[in-house]
């Protein structure tokens, strides 16, 4: 019998509602792996997400929101693909609305293509931090108060700048914060990271597009302020003055269930039209 995983947000009864429902239906069609926290609310036997490759998982569905989707990847050392049901607000990473999750489910189960997306690998001085699948975000740790920026991309300066914080982001991730700060729509095909600065005092400073593979360095300029470090909104760092970030492609991608051949253009026209 296959086995399948899933993940969901857990913090409504509509959810809740939604799982147990899904889950009576998989049951003659696949063994579901259940996550911990969901399978406590609905009374089931649960799995660590970290583990259902090991057990034997082809995939997850996600149930919730773009959140949803990201917390589960980065609980992955090796990402299987996901499938994410929309329960959230405008959802990027989850294509399939409930009405239509079971009929798409049913084909999934039957055969899939998978889509990859570039992930962005985050070191800390010698620490590796969770790799990102949307977006890395280094930002002041009070409000008003502005940090200084000395970027270099394969030990070339980029920039040199005061601002509220600096967005790296994947193509995937283009349509997220980074797009809400100024920056470019990227094409999930597109091989790139975006820098976008965050209410920078510098006229001249204006988001980039650089190859995925470069070498991103960034240093804090101005002493005694506090920064964090904020990876897809999951994972938060507090950040000093003489550490130093190192942000490149990832060795292993984020990966999707395909569901529809044109899903970035028709997304950005439905969503952020």
């Amino acid at each position: 019998m296959k086995k399948i995983g899933l993940i969901s947000r857990c913090d409504s009864d509509d959810v809740l509602d939604f799982v147990r429902e899904l889950v009576t239906h998989l049951r003659s069609k696949a063994a579901v792996l259940i996550d911990m926290k969901t399978a406590e609310k609905i009374h089931e036997k649960g799995t660590p997400v970290a583990e259902m490759r090991k057990k034997g998982a082809e995939f997850v569905i996600s149930i919730g929101g773009d959140g949803t989707v990201l917390r589960g990847i980065q609980k992955m050392n090796d990402p299987l693909p996901v499938l994410g049901i929309n329960m959230g607000k405008i959802g990027f990473l989850v294509d399939v609305v409930p009405e239509e999750a079971i009929e798409v489910i049913d084909e999934v189960l039957s055969g899939f293509e998978i889509e990859e997306r570039s992930r962005l690998s985050v070191r800390l001085n010698d620490e590796y931090l969770p790799p990102a699948t949307n977006e890395v975000v280094v930002i002041t740790a009070n409000p008003a108060k502005m940090l200084g920026y000395r970027i270099f991309v394969d030990k070339s300066p980029l920039e040199d700048l005061r601002a509220d914080g600096v967005v790296f982001a994947t193509s995937t991730g283009s349509t997220a914060y980074a797009m809400s700060a100024g920056g470019p729509m990227v094409d999930p095909r597109v091989d790139g990271t975006v820098i976008v600065p965050l209410a920078p005092f510098k006229l001249s400073a204006r988001p980039w597009v650089v190859p995925a593979k470069s070498e991103i360095i960034v240093e804090l300029t101005m002493p005694k302020k506090e920064a964090v470090i904020v990876i897809d909104g999951q994972f938060t760092r507090k950040i000093k003055e003489d550490d130093r970030i190192l942000i490149t492609k990832a060795d292993i991608p984020a990966r999707f269930v395909r569901t529809r051949k044109n899903g970035f253009y028709e997304k950005v026209r439905s969503k952020l039209a």
